[in-house]
């Protein structure tokens, strides 16, 4: 929890003070940092007197499913513990706010320069605010955020532009997978506009794709022309796929070619595995995991093409220096995509090689 004296450093909350205001009436109730009201006022008044500052927005990734999981006692003990963190994290450097919900803004007065703020970022990420396991309550949930940031004067002179910004890169992180922090560039992220990398409704999806694979012959062919939809709602580079011979395939890149005959050991009783952590993967099918990590493979998604018990093929987004979390939505569009060739597969008697 910030103290008077921690904020009374910064003139714009020593004239709050001068009032008389208690700094409980500054701070969020819940997790003791500044409140949402007083952290927009303190980057207004920074622009108002010229301060550079670097504006930036933590979201908690998949904050929704430790509340359904674990209750909101422990989704509030998850926002206390990572206030905290962040807090002393950022400790003189400048302020933090909880915007609402799991969302939370960060008002740095040092770290401007585009070096420092990856610096800054990159320590937040190592374990020591986000990627980790907080306890609480017997529960250990594992904490990501994803993070949009831009700064003033540089990438914006007022206010509203300034937290346009912060909004659009923020966004840019989640279609990227989440995990991460994106830092305003502007050859970059000019251009972005939210509405345009919003994700589309499953339905609009699922509906694209079908238009698309009924009017191709061929599994592989099929498969082909499904591909560009599933990289855009994806937002993955490439996609992958494991036939009969077992052996890994790019579907952009005839050249890759390698062999992946223990991946059956990560699907032997699910249709689904994914991970943002590729360690997990070694004991079980070592040898499938060193050819991941030679490509600088992070995080994957692999889905079982089939019908019961058995096993066609497999498909797989593996990403190359990402920690991603992989999304509900996400898992969907690539089973959704598994179920279609294992009908086609049985339908005209043809496989994945």
């Amino acid at each position: 929890m910030y103290t008077r004296e921690q904020l009374a450093r910064y003139p714009y909350f020593a004239q709050v003070f001068e009032d008389n205001i208690e700094v409980n009436y500054v701070l969020d109730q819940l997790t003791g940092l500044v409140s949402r009201g007083h952290i927009l006022w303190f980057a207004q008044w920074l622009i108002d007197h010229q301060v550079p500052f670097s504006f930036a927005m933590l979201d908690l990734d998949n904050f929704k499913f430790v509340n359904d999981t674990y209750g909101h006692h422990v989704g509030d003990g998850v926002l206390t513990t990572v206030a905290n963190d962040l807090r002393e994290f950022l400790g003189d450097r400048g302020v933090a706010g909880r915007f609402g919900g799991d969302e939370f803004l960060i008002v740095n007065l040092e770290d401007i320069s585009y070096d420092a703020k990856k610096e800054f970022f990159k320590g937040m990420f190592l374990n020591r605010v986000l990627r980790k396991n907080i306890e609480v309550d017997g529960c250990a949930p594992y904490i990501t955020g994803t993070i949009g940031c831009a700064t003033y004067p540089a990438d914006a002179r007022d206010y509203d532009t300034l937290f346009l910004l912060i909004d659009k890169t923020l966004y840019r992180g989640k279609t990227k997978g989440r995990n991460c922090h994106i830092i305003y560039v502007e050859e970059k992220h000019k251009n972005i506009e939210i509405h345009r990398i919003a994700k589309r409704g499953l339905f609009t999806t699922f509906h694209g794709m079908i238009r698309k694979y009924e009017l191709t012959p061929g599994i592989l062919n099929k498969l082909n022309s499904v591909t560009p939809l599933v990289m855009e709602e994806l937002q993955v580079s490439d996609l992958y796929y494991v036939g009969r011979e077992r052996r890994l395939r790019s579907v952009r890149n005839p050249e890759i070619n390698e062999d992946a005959g223990d991946i059956s050991n990560l699907l032997f009783d699910d249709d689904l595995y994914a991970t943002n952590n590729l360690a997990d993967m070694e004991t079980k099918c070592p040898a499938f995991y060193a050819k991941l990590k030679k490509r600088d493979i992070e995080t994957v998604l692999i889905v079982r093409v089939g019908i019961a018990a058995e096993t066609d093929g497999y498909l797989l987004c593996a990403e190359p220096r990402s920690r991603r979390i992989w999304q509900e939505a996400e898992c969907a569009i690539l089973y959704f995509l598994a179920k279609l060739l294992a009908a086609s597969i049985r339908l005209e008697g043809e496989t994945l090689i």
